[in-house]
């Protein structure tokens, strides 16, 4: 082979030469353009992590230039430049008249761009709020509730607008804990665990009643009961958010609910309640449909206050709201059954002297069709338990929606009643106690177009008012007015049976046909069926006397 010549030689020289300065020269411009580059880096690492403060302090201001009646605390800001996200740590939410304690707290929110909607060509945020803790007590819900300020002009969505500047389309909240904390020795209320999952919030404009965004929740209720929402909403709507879904409630105690209760004049002492069905919210319609209400093991009773003029103010109030929502065409409330079981139903009035209680244990309840429209047709119920812990009890009752007034059917029977158990009863509307004897009551009556009609007729047995034992510390007067009274039950016994029994016809104009149906039945609880439990003994000596029937209660 023929050898290369000098000149080809040095031209070989003169490429790789070439090759190696071409080479050198692109390692060079990569190691200055990755040199350049990490700098740039670092400059907008450090310029965040010096814009930090700044952030926090400005948008703290924000908010709080936002925000009515409360005040906003950042404990950190994170600015994240390369996922164009942020962290807000430790912040601290107070109402303005009442700061201590805090209303709430939470240890971290991130707001970042929602990326998976960002492929799809729309640039929109991604909320997240872990373990957050709302915290309130009666004084600031008093305080919030006298507020004239609606809570949507309390400029809550501008602040968090002022957080980050994008729309939320997705929004979540981990591991809440909810607390509302009354006066008096009683357990807060609390809900732990609660999750909440809101997307597509976003959404294009929707047509009414369609509900774009995926929602659920789910969370326990005062320890042991649990609580699940799955439905969609539009969060979009006008005026206000637009929800439907399914909800389930299972073994929430009662008992935490007696501080509110007792202030609507119930007291609830105990029993779980479990429910489940659907619920529709929106402008042209709202919607409540349950499929079973269930409460094991109630114990509760009504509380009769002497009314006062804003008492009786709020009753109208009460009567007017119902008959407002009755038959309405926007609100619909349905529920199919009701069921009490085991429980210890009462009602006590403190407005006698002295006060009493009356009750029924062992009840049992059932409720069906009940709806706030009469096309639903009539609700029906029946009850089953011990007046007074002994005598066997029946109810049954058929109600309507309130259109014009009240409109409900009751026919009750109640047997063999201890009378040793009433005496509060006796003391309050006779001034007098018994020492033995058995009450048997029965009653129909029917209410409709402002009339009522019906019976009450009490039954006495073996019926012993004065007792030498039991009196001895009673003053002559008292002894010889029960001894009257006793006496005056011997003259009226029915011999062959040995019953005291009377029956007092109902008939008449109801006293004011604008009053709700709960109120009309309590009125009647108190004048028809307790003053009935007394036989009526002046009543009765008179027409015994004058031989004619006398004149029926109205």
């Amino acid at each position: 082979m023929k050898s290369p010549t000098i000149s080809e030689r040095v031209s070989v020289v003169r490429n790789l030469n070439l090759r190696f300065r071409n080479l050198a020269t692109k390692r060079s411009f990569l190691w200055i353009g990755g040199s350049v580059l990490l700098i740039l880096i670092l400059i907008i690492i450090v310029a965040a992590f010096l814009l930090d403060e700044p952030l926090r302090r400005k948008m703290e201001a924000d908010l709080n230039n936002r925000l009515k009646g409360y005040t906003v605390r950042i404990g950190r800001l994170d600015f994240h430049p390369f996922g164009l996200s942020l962290d807000l740590e430790e912040s601290t939410i107070y109402q303005s008249a009442h700061p201590d304690p805090p209303i709430a707290h939470i240890p971290n929110l991130s707001a970042s761009v929602h990326w998976k909607a960002l492929l799809r060509g729309r640039l929109v945020a991604d909320f997240e709020l872990d373990n957050p803790t709302v915290r309130f007590d009666l004084t600031q819900f008093s305080e919030e509730a006298r507020d004239e300020t609606p809570i949507e002009e309390k400029g809550w969505q501008d602040a968090v607008q002022a957080i980050y500047p994008l729309k939320i389309n997705r929004f979540v909240i981990r591991n809440a804990d909810v607390t509302y904390i009354d006066k008096g020795p009683f357990r807060p209320l609390r809900i732990t665990k609660l999750n909440f999952l809101a997307e597509n919030i976003r959404n294009v404009e929707s047509e009414e009643g369609t509900y774009p965004s995926p929602v659920e929740v789910e969370g326990v209720v005062f320890d042991t009961g649990k609580l699940s929402l799955k439905g969609n909403a539009d969060f979009l709507a006008e005026p206000h958010v637009a929800l439907k879904g399914d909800f389930q409630v299972d073994k929430v105690t009662l008992d935490y609910f007696k501080p509110i209760s007792e202030r609507y004049d119930f007291s609830v002492r105990k029993g779980v309640l479990s429910t489940d069905g659907s619920i529709e919210y929106a402008s042209q319609i709202k919607r409540i449909m349950i499929k079973k209400l269930t409460l094991d093991g109630v114990d509760a009773d009504y509380i009769h206050e002497a009314p006062s003029a804003p008492v009786k103010e709020m009753t109208k109030e009460v009567g007017k709201t119902a008959r407002k929502y009755s038959n309405k065409p926007t609100l619909e409330l349905k529920v199919d059954e009701v069921q009490v079981r085991n429980g210890q139903l009462g009602y006590v009035n403190r407005a006698a002297k002295p006060a009493y209680r009356v009750f029924f244990t062992d009840a049992s309840l059932e409720i069906q069709n009940f709806s706030n429209h009469l096309k639903d047709g009539v609700a029906r119920g029946r009850a089953k338990g011990k007046f007074m812990g002994s005598g066997p009890s029946q109810l049954e009752v058929q109600f309507r929606p309130e259109n014009k007034g009240p409109d409900f059917n009751v026919t009750l029977g109640i047997e063999n009643t201890d009378m040793r158990k009433m005496n509060d009863l006796f003391r309050a509307y006779g001034n007098f106690d018994v020492v033995a004897g058995m009450f048997s009551f029965y009653s129909e009556i029917r209410v409709r177009q402002g009339k009522i009609e019906g019976y009450v007729k009490p039954l006495f047995h073996d019926m012993d008012v004065y007792d030498e034992r039991q009196d001895r510390e009673k003053t002559m007067f008292r002894k010889l007015y029960e001894g009257l009274v006793g006496g005056i039950s011997s003259l009226l016994t029915n011999r062959p049976r040995e019953e005291v029994a009377t029956q007092t016809s109902i008939s008449g104009d109801i006293e004011s046909p604008q009053t709700s149906t709960g109120e009309t039945v309590l009125r009647l609880i108190q004048n028809a069926f307790f003053k009935a439990i007394l036989p009526g003994f002046e009543k009765e000596v008179s027409q015994r006397r004058d031989g004619h029937k006398p004149k029926a209660d109205s």
